[in-house]
């Protein structure tokens, strides 16, 4: 995880100068909901990459939320489709700095990338992701 620019520049409204703001994320969060009896209950799988994901600050806007604690942020998450930035409700950017006054810098402590899928995705994700972990645990024998 790292961040590129001040993210404190991002508003609560989408702003296409905000794109030299860069977020490097190393895990994505899957979540989906099933239901179990009455309700539905949440089901995660966190995904580490190996080539980070960068989201650009082009792509965010603050969530219009209560006001968060100094250094804590909430993002929606735009996509860009044929030139025009579509919002995707299925993805959320929440990430946590802090700032260092003897080195004069804001350091990023923690990122939180998650997507909701369908059911069908999120198993599918599981399945692959299992069978990528049983090829690299062969192939260190």
């Amino acid at each position: 995880m790292r961040l590129v620019g001040n993210i404190s520049d991002i508003k609560h409204k989408r702003d296409s100068n905000n794109a030299g703001i860069e977020v490097y994320i190393s895990k994505i969060e899957y979540i989906t909901y099933k239901k179990d009896g009455k309700y539905f209950q949440p089901f995660d799988y966190e995904v580490e990459l190996e080539t980070p994901l960068v989201i650009t600050g082009d792509c965010l806007a603050q969530t219009s939320n209560s006001q968060p604690k100094e250094g804590e942020y909430e993002f929606n998450v735009y996509e860009k489709v044929d030139g025009d930035y579509v919002l995707n409700p299925d993805k959320q950017l929440s990430l946590t700095t802090t700032f260092v006054e003897e080195a004069g810098l804001t350091v990023l402590t923690s990122v939180y990338y998650t997507v909701t899928v369908s059911n069908e995705e999120f198993q599918e994700l599981k399945r692959k992701g299992h069978k990528e972990r049983v090829a690299k645990k062969g192939k260190k024998r």
